[in-house]
C-alpha cells in the first residue's frame, strides 16, 4: 500500500535529512579537495530545511505509516531540539574538520542520517521503530567517535562504544520480544491495554521491562550502565562528544518516556523505584567521579552522568510536570553542553590540550572564551539567571510535589558537590598564570557563532524561562 500524502508529511524531517545526507556523499568525489569546505554548509542548508519540514509536521498531528509514527506536541518538541542540535554541532566543526584535515562528506551525512534515526526515536509508537531509530542512531555514532582514524585514542573509544553499544541493543531487543511474548503485541498503547487484561504474563512483562531499562539506562548514561561515558567522550572528536552529550541522550530520553508513561504506565508501581535508585546512584557516581578528573573531557563526561541523575529525578515523580521538567532541562542542558564543548574543542587544539591545567590564565589569552566557558559551568552548577538554575528548580518543584524529599534533598547535595569540580576550572582560567608554552588562536567565525547562541540562550532560559516552559507544558504525554 503506498503512503498517504499525510504519512509522508508526519516524517517528512526524517525524508529531508536522508535525501540531503544522501545528496553530500554523492557529491563528494566530484568536489575538487580545495570546495569540500562546501559539504558542511550543505549538510547545514539540509538540516535548516528540515527544521522548516518539522514545522509542517507539528502541523499536522495524528498516526503515520499504520499507527507505527505518532506525530504530537511531545515528538514535535524533541524534533525541534534534536535538529537545532544538530545544526550546532555541524556549524561547530567546519573549523575543526580544517583543522584535523579530516574535512570529509560522511561526516556530515552520519550526523544527518544519526538525526534520522533521533527522530525515529522521538515519534516512535511501537518498540521495534523504537529498536530501529536507536540502531540508525547508534551506528552512525559508532563511525563518528572513531572519525580520527589515525589517532588511536579515538579508534579506542569506538570499539568500546560498539561493542558495549552492541551489549546493551541485545539487552534492549530481548526485552521487547519478552514484552511481546507477555503481551501480545508491541504497539505501546496496545500494550498498556493488554497489561490489565486476562491473558497477560505479567512475569514476562516485569522481565521485559527490566530489560529496557538496561538498554535505555545505558544510552543516557545512567548507573551502573555508564561506565563507557569517560572514556568515550575523551577519545571522540571534540565536536562528536559534543553531539553525543545532547543530541542522542535527548532521543533515548524521549523513548525512555514515552515507552514508560505510555505502555508500561500499569507497572509504575514496579519500575518507579529503579528509577528512584538509579536517579539517586547516577547523581553521586556523576558528580564524584568528576571531582578526581584532571582532564576537562573526562570531567564534562562524568558531569553529564550526573545531569542525567537530575533527568531521572523529575522522572520518578511520574507526572505532567515531571515530563515537563525534563524536556525544559533537555533544553537547557543541550545548550550548556554543547557551549562548554566548543569551548573545549577550540582550546584543545589537535586534542592535545585537554588538562584543567592548559586553562590556567586562558581569560587573559581569550577573555570571551573564558567568559563563555565560566557562564556555561556556573549554569551547569545551577546558578540564578541561568537556564540550569531554573532546569533544576522545576526537576526538583516536580519531585516535591510527588512526595520524593529524600531525593530532592540528596539532589541538592549532589548540586553542591559539583561547585568544587566546575569552579576548579574557573578558578584555573582567573587566577593561574598562563602557560607560555600554549598559545589559543583567535576565534573563527563559526565558533563565535556557535558560542554566542548558546550563552544567549542558556541566559534566556534563565531569565525568560516561560515561552520554552509553557512548549515544553504543552507537549507533555498525556498520563492516564
Amino acid at each position: 500500500m503506498m503512503p498517504s500524502t499525510a504519512d509522508l508529511v508526519r516524517v517528512l524531517p526524517e525524508i529531508v535529512l536522508t535525501a540531503f545526507g544522501l545528496i553530500v556523499m554523492v557529491a563528494e568525489p566530484f568536489l575538487p579537495r580545495g570546495e569540500k569546505r562546501m559539504l558542511g554548509p550543505l549538510a547545514l542548508v539540509g538540516t535548516l530545511a528540515a527544521l522548516v519540514a518539522a514545522v509542517a509536521q507539528a502541523q499536522n498531528p495524528g498516526y503515520a505509516f499504520s499507527q507505527l509514527v505518532i506525530i504530537d506536541g511531545f515528538s514535535s518538541f524533541l524534533h525541534f531540539v534534536l535538529l537545532a542540535i544538530t545544526a550546532l554541532t555541524i556549524i561547530a566543526s567546519f573549523r575543526y574538520l580544517e583543522r584535523e584535515n579530516i574535512n570529509h562528506g560522511e561526516y556530515y551525512a552520519l550526523l544527518l542520517f544519526g538525526t534520522v534515526g533521533m527522530g525515529m526515536m522521538a515519534a516512535a509508537n511501537e518498540l521495534i521503530l523504537v529498536f530501529l531509530g536507536l540502531e540508525i542512531s547508534s551506528i552512525a555514532t559508532y563511525i563518528l567517535i572513531g572519525f580520527r582514524r589515525t589517532d588511536a585514542k579515538s579508534s579506542e573509544s569506538a570499539m568500546k562504544y560498539f561493542l558495549l553499544g552492541s551489549f546493551a541493543t541485545a539487552f534492549l531487543l530481548y526485552g521487547i520480544a519478552l514484552i511481546f511474548g507477555g503481551t501480545g503485541t508491541t504497539f505501546l498503547p496496545d500494550i498498556a491495554a493488554a497489561l490489565g487484561a486476562p491473558g497477560t504474563n505479567p512475569t514476562l512483562v516485569l522481565m521485559g521491562m527490566g530489560l529496557l531499562f538496561v538498554g535505555l539506562g545505558f544510552k543516557v548514561a545512567s548507573a551502573p550502565f555508564q561506565v563507557w561515558t569517560p572514556d568515550v567522550y575523551e577519545g571522540a572528536p571534540t565536536p562528536i562528544t559534543a553531539f553525543l552529550s545532547a543530541g542522542p541522550k535527548a532521543a533515548a530520553f524521549a523513548a525512555f518516556l514515552r515507552i514508560f508513561f505510555t505502555a508500561l504506565e500499569p507497572t509504575q508501581e514496579t519500575w518507579f523505584w529503579v528509577i528512584w535508585a538509579s536517579a539517586l546512584l547516577t547523581m553521586f557516581v556523576g558528580n564524584l567521579g568528576a571531582l578526581v578528573q584532571t582532564n576537562i573531557k573526562r570531567m564534562l563526561a562524568y558531569s553529564s552522568i550526573a545531569h542525567a541523575g537530575y533527568i531521572l529525578v523529575a522522572f520518578a515523580a511520574g507526572s505532567e510536570l515531571g515530563i515537563a521538567a525534563v524536556l525544559f532541562y533537555l533544553v537547557a542542558y543541550a545548550l550548556m553542553k554543547l557551549g562548554a564543548f566548543t569551548v573545549v574543542s577550540h582550546v584543545s587544539a589537535g586534542e592535545s590540550h585537554q588538562e584543567i591545567d592548559d586553562y590556567a590564565g586562558l581569560h587573559s589569552r581569550q577573555p570571551l572564551l573564558a567568559a563563555c566557558l565560566t557562564l556555561f559551568l556556573l549554569s551547569l552548577i545551577g546558578i540564578p539567571l541561568t537556564g540550569g538554575f531554573l532546569g533544576k528548580f522545576y526537576i526538583f518543584t516536580a519531585a516535591l510535589k510527588a512526595n520524593l524529599i529524600w531525593l530532592v534533598v540528596l539532589g541538592v547535595v549532589n548540586s553542591a558537590l559539583s561547585v568544587a569540580y566546575y569552579l576548579r576550572v574557573v578558578k584555573v582560567m582567573y587566577m593561574n598564570e598562563p602557560r607560555a608554552d600554549l598559545e589559543v588562536a583567535p576565534v573563527p567565525a563559526s565558533v563565535a557563532f556557535v558560542l554566542t547562541l548558546t550563552a544567549l540562550g542558556t541566559l534566556y532560559l534563565g531569565i525568560v524561562p516561560g515561552p520554552v516552559l509553557g512548549a515544553a507544558a504543552r507537549s507533555v504525554l498525556p498520563l492516564p
